[in-house]
């Protein structure tokens, strides 16, 4: 079973998570509260429930919803409106980095709009250097699933591939296309819905908190 967007359902149900709840969790006081958006099968949400954090997890798949333990709402990241707002909120599987601004607009708007005040958005993107450095046949492997880069194609900022994912002698593709944002231009993007960076999460820089401006 299949996405719309090309995600198999079963290979995000054998992924399991890495390392993106206990960063999300370090920069955010125990127990608060956390929107999900774009949570998938729960890879993440559950490490985060584990964690102690009430979750709301969103995502436009109800197959993929389905096979989440937590309250679910089944929206576009776009069109999401909720009559209330949260601790925090994660922008996790680089989605700021799609490849249409207006996209990217639309997520980070919808992350300040439901973010409490005092409260953080936790950013997972491709830092400038990763498009520099990614290759054919960069990956591996995620519990019982081994993940592949491959057919990468450059043309400006924009960078495509496929994500070829196996298991057990089974093969699924996911092809993607994301967008190289310079610093300037993720301040400019933030900015433009209202939020600034905090602080970077990671040592490498693939996480950063962000605080209403």
């Amino acid at each position: 079973m299949f996405t719309a967007d090309g995600c198999s359902v079963e290979v995000y149900r054998l992924l399991p998570p890495a390392g993106e709840a206990g960063i999300v969790h370090a920069a955010v006081p125990d127990g608060a509260s956390i929107l999900e958006l774009g949570s998938g099968a729960g890879r993440v949400t559950h490490a985060l429930l584990d964690l102690g954090h009430p979750v709301v997890a969103v995502d436009d798949s109800p197959e993929m919803l389905a096979h989440v333990r937590t309250a679910t709402v089944c929206s576009k990241i776009e069109d999401l409106r909720l009559d209330r707002d949260f601790d925090a909120v994660v922008l996790g599987s680089h989605l700021v980095n799609t490849a249409l601004d207006a996209d990217r607009a639309a997520f980070l708007s919808t992350a300040r709009e439901h973010v409490a005040p005092g409260g953080r958005v936790l950013v997972e993107w491709h830092p400038p250097d990763w498009f520099d450095t990614v290759r054919d046949g960069q990956g591996g492997r995620l519990g019982e699933v081994d993940v592949r880069l491959g057919d990468l194609v450059r043309d400006g900022d924009l960078l495509s591939a496929v994500v070829r994912y196996s298991s057990g002698g089974r093969w699924w593709n996911q092809a993607f296309t994301c967008r190289r944002l310079e610093p300037p231009g993720l301040d400019a993007a933030l900015a433009a819905a209202g939020l600034v960076i905090e602080r970077w999460c990671t040592d490498d820089r693939t996480w950063f908190s962000a605080v209403p401006a």
